[in-house]
């Protein structure tokens, strides 16, 4: 995550239970947020990443099945 971006402040609805346990365990709710969409960002980046990608995945699974790890023979362990 990029600290240096300058912070903006926002309204977000949380739920109240949720909210309150942060409080009393004194946790930087913002921080628990930024972190949260943070994850979730790179979740869906690898989600779409894995999506556009899924051919040439699938293609290049398909010729090791076939014909083996390139190099295989020079493999050591």
């Amino acid at each position: 995550m990029n600290r240096s971006t300058a912070r903006r402040p926002t309204n977000l609805s949380l739920d109240g239970d949720l909210l309150s346990r942060a409080r009393d365990l004194k946790i930087n709710v913002s921080r628990a947020a930024e972190e949260g969409i943070a994850q979730a960002i790179r979740t869906e980046q690898e989600r779409l990443w894995r999506m556009e990608n899924a051919k040439a995945i699938a293609d290049a699974n398909a010729f090791v099945e076939k014909h083996g790890l390139p190099l295989a023979k020079h493999r050591q362990f």
